[in-house]
C-alpha cells in the first residue's frame, strides 16, 4: 500500500515538474524572441529618414484626432504590433498634426501637402477647424495642397475642401449628410425585465437619463438639440462653401433635389460630386500617382517623392531630446474625456489626477499663468468640484487661468471651466448643459420572478438599502434634495464667475446644450478662439512679454520612458500597419452602440452618485 502511495506521489510530482519545466521553456522562448526582435531593431542598420528636396508631405492621418491620447502600455502595443494585431482604435494628437503642418510650411524640402484622409475617423468640427487654419496658413506661404481620395466622409471632406484641388476616384463616394443626434432608448426593455429605474434630475433639458425612462426623445430635448446641431451645420456649410467658392445653398439637404441631381449624373456619385463642384477632377489611383510624379518627380520606386505624416513627425521630433526652457512660462493642462473620481490615466479626467496637474502648475515658480484645455462632456459632479477647487487655488496664488474649450466643454466640463479668469471657445464647441442628475436601478421585481427576495432588520429607516430592495419614499427624498442642492451649487458657481444673477443663469441652464457661438452671446464664454488665442490671453493677463509654453502632464517613470522609446523604435522597424476598415452589419452596429452606451453608464463612479454629464453631446 505504501509502495502504491509512493508511486502515485512520484508520478504526481513528475507530472507537475514537467508542467513547471514546460512553463519555463515557453516563457524563455517568448522572452528571447522579443529580445531578438529588439536586437534586430537596434542593430539592423535601419536607414535614417531623409526628406528629399521637392517632396510632398502626405498627411495620412490614421485614427481619431484627439487632444490627449489614452495611455497604452508600450509592451502591450509592441506585442500587438509584432503579432500583426493593429490597434482597433488608433489615435493621433491634434497638436502633432498642427505641428507637422506648421513645420512643413517653412521646410524648403517640402513643396506641397497631399491630403490622404481615408483612415481618418472620429474628429469634431472644432478640431478640424484648428487643422484647417494651419492648412490655410500653409497655402498662404505659396505652397500647394491637393486632396486625394476614393471616398470622403463628412469629416474628411471638411479638411479636403481647404485644398487647392480635390481629386476623387471615378467610382468614388461622398455624401454630406449633416449632423444628427440619434440614440437607443431602453425603457420598454427595462420594463420587460422588471428593472426599476430611479431618476433624480434638475433641468428641463437635462436629457442624459432619457434613454432609460423613455422610448423616444422628449420635445424639450429635440428643441435644444436641433438648435445647437443647426449652429454646427451652418458653420460647416459656411466654411466649406467659402473654400469651394460656392453658396451654402449648394448643400443638397432636400432629398428630392439630391435624387434629381443623381439621376442627371446617371446614378454615379463621383460624377454628381464633380458636377456639383464638390471635387475638381476624377482620377484613378494610377492617374493620381502619375500626376503627382509629374509635379514632384519620381522617388525611384514608381511613386512620387513624398514623406508620410508619422515619418515626418519623427524627423522633426527627437524622442530622446529633453528641452528645458528657463524663464516665465504659460502652462497648459489638458482635461480630456469623461470626468471620473480619483486617479485616472491620460485620456480620461480624474478628479485627483487632474487636480494634481493643476497643483503642479501652482507649485512651479516659473509658471505665471495656466491654460486649462477642456475637451469633456462632463461626468462626476464631485470630481468636477475637486478640479474646480484647484483652479481657484491657482487664482489665489496670483496665476491667471484661461479655459480653452475644445469639441466639448459641457456639464462637468463647464463646471471646471467656469471659475477661469477668461473662457475661450470655438464657434462649434458644444458647451453649457448646466444641470445635475442622479440615476440608479433596483432589481427587486426582477429577482422576485426568480424567487429571490431580500429581508432583514436594521437600526434606522435607511439601514441596509441596496439594489435588491425597493426604493422608499424617504430615501428618494434624500437623493432628490441632494440633487437639487447640487444644481443650486452649479448655477451659483456660474453666476459668481460670470457676473450674472442666479435667475439669469437658471434661464439659460436647465441642462440645455449650446454651441460656442451661442454661448458667447449668452455670456457663458468670453471670446471665440482656439488654444493659441487662449495662451496669448493668459500671458497678457499675467503681464508676460517673453515667455515659453509648457505642457504639464503625468510624468512617466524612467522605466516607462525607456520602454516607450525602445519599443517605439521596434514598432518603426516592424513597419506601420494600415488601419483596417471593417464593415459591420446592422445588427453588429446596434449591439456595439448598446454596449458602448451601457459601458459609458457603468464607468461613472461619483461617490455620491451625482453627475453633471452631457450624453446628448455625442453627435453622428
Amino acid at each position: 500500500m505504501k509502495e502504491n502511495k509512493s508511486m502515485v506521489a512520484r508520478i504526481t510530482f513528475g507530472f507537475f515538474s514537467l508542467l513547471n519545466t514546460s512553463r519555463k521553456i515557453i516563457i524563455n522562448l517568448v522572452f528571447f524572441t522579443v529580445l531578438l526582435i529588439l536586437i534586430l531593431t537596434l542593430t539592423g542598420g535601419e536607414e535614417t529618414i531623409v526628406v528629399k528636396p521637392g517632396s510632398a508631405l502626405v498627411l495620412n492621418i490614421t485614427g481619431d484626432v484627439v487632444e490627449q491620447k489614452h495611455e497604452i502600455d508600450p509592451i502591450d502595443a509592441f506585442v500587438s504590433e509584432a503579432l500583426e494585431q493593429p490597434d482597433t482604435a488608433p489615435e493621433v494628437l491634434l497638436a502633432d498634426i498642427i505641428s507637422v503642418i506648421k513645420h512643413a510650411e517653412t521646410d524648403n524640402n517640402i513643396s506641397m501637402i497631399v491630403l490622404d484622409l481615408k483612415n481618418m475617423s472620429g474628429s469634431g468640427i472644432t478640431k478640424l477647424s484648428d487643422i484647417a487654419q494651419a492648412l490655410s496658413q500653409f497655402k498662404d506661404s505659396g505652397k500647394k495642397i491637393i486632396a486625394v481620395g476614393e471616398q470622403y466622409s463628412q469629416n474628411q471632406y471638411y479638411l479636403a475642401s481647404f485644398a487647392d484641388e480635390v481629386w476623387l476616384n471615378p467610382k468614388g463616394w461622398m455624401l454630406l449628410d449633416g449632423y444628427g443626434r440619434y440614440q437607443l432608448y431602453f425603457k420598454s426593455a427595462l420594463d420587460k425585465l422588471s428593472i426599476s429605474q430611479h431618476v433624480f434630475r434638475v433641468g428641463t433639458y437635462k436629457s442624459a437619463v432619457e434613454p432609460y425612462i423613455r422610448d423616444d426623445m422628449s420635445d424639450a430635448a429635440k428643441e435644444a438639440n436641433q438648435l445647437w446641431l443647426t449652429d454646427l451645420w451652418q458653420q460647416y456649410k459656411f466654411d466649406v462653401a467659402q473654400q469651394r467658392n460656392f453658396d451654402v445653398s449648394n448643400f443638397d439637404e432636400d432629398v428630392d433635389v439630391l435624387v434629381a441631381k443623381l439621376k442627371a449624373a446617371n446614378g454615379n456619385i463621383a460624377e454628381y460630386a464633380l458636377a456639383n463642384n464638390w471635387v475638381d477632377a476624377l482620377k484613378t489611383r494610377e492617374q493620381i500617382n502619375q500626376e503627382l510624379i509629374g509635379m514632384l518627380g519620381s522617388d525611384g520606386e514608381q511613386g512620387y517623392k513624398k514623406i508620410a505624416f508619422n515619418d515626418y513627425l519623427n524627423v522633426i521630433q527627437n524622442p530622446f531630446a529633453t528641452q528645458i526652457f528657463n524663464g516665465d512660462k504659460v502652462a497648459v493642462v489638458v482635461a480630456k474625456g469623461t470626468i471620473l473620481d480619483g486617479e485616472q490615466k491620460p485620456g480620461t479626467i480624474g478628479g485627483a489626477s487632474t487636480a494634481a496637474l493643476l497643483r503642479k502648475a501652482r507649485m512651479n515658480e516659473e509658471v505665471k499663468a495656466v491654460v486649462l484645455r477642456v475637451d469633456s462632456p462632463g461626468g462626476s459632479a464631485y470630481a468636477s468640484e475637486v478640479i474646480r477647487q484647484e483652479v481657484e487655488l491657482l487664482k489665489m496664488a496670483g496665476k491667471p487661468v484661461v479655459a480653452s474649450m475644445g469639441t466639448y466643454a459641457a456639464s462637468g466640463g463647464y463646471w471646471i471651466s467656469a471659475p477661469a479668469d477668461k473662457i475661450y471657445a470655438s464657434p462649434t464647441t458644444i458647451t453649457g448643459s448646466i444641470g445635475i442628475f442622479g440615476f440608479f436601478m433596483t432589481f427587486e421585481n426582477t429577482l422576485s420572478k426568480l424567487g429571490i427576495y431580500t429581508d432583514g432588520v436594521g437600526t434606522t429607516d435607511i439601514a441596509g438599502f441596496g439594489l435588491t430592495q425597493e426604493l422608499t419614499p424617504g430615501m428618494a427624498s434624500i437623493v432628490q434634495l441632494n440633487i437639487e442642492r447640487g444644481y443650486r451649487d452649479f448655477i451659483e458657481l456660474v453666476a459668481r464667475n460670470r457676473n450674472m444673477s442666479t435667475a439669469e443663469v437658471d434661464a439659460i441652464a436647465q441642462g440645455r446644450v449650446w454651441s460656442g457661438k451661442k454661448a458667447m452671446e449668452l455670456g457663458l464664454v468670453d471670446a471665440l478662439g482656439n488654444i493659441d488665442n487662449a495662451i496669448e490671453a493668459a500671458a497678457e493677463l499675467a503681464g508676460l512679454q517673453d515667455y515659453n509654453t509648457m505642457l504639464i502632464e503625468k510624468e512617466k517613470s524612467s522605466r516607462a520612458l525607456f520602454l516607450q522609446s525602445l519599443f517605439g523604435q521596434a514598432l518603426t522597424y516592424l513597419g506601420e500597419t494600415e488601419t483596417k476598415q471593417h464593415s459591420e452589419n446592422s445588427i453588429t452596429k446596434i449591439i456595439s452602440q448598446l454596449s458602448l452606451e451601457l459601458k459609458q453608464l457603468a464607468q461613472l463612479n461619483d461617490p455620491q452618485g451625482i453627475y453633471s454629464f452631457c450624453l446628448a453631446c455625442d453627435i453622428d
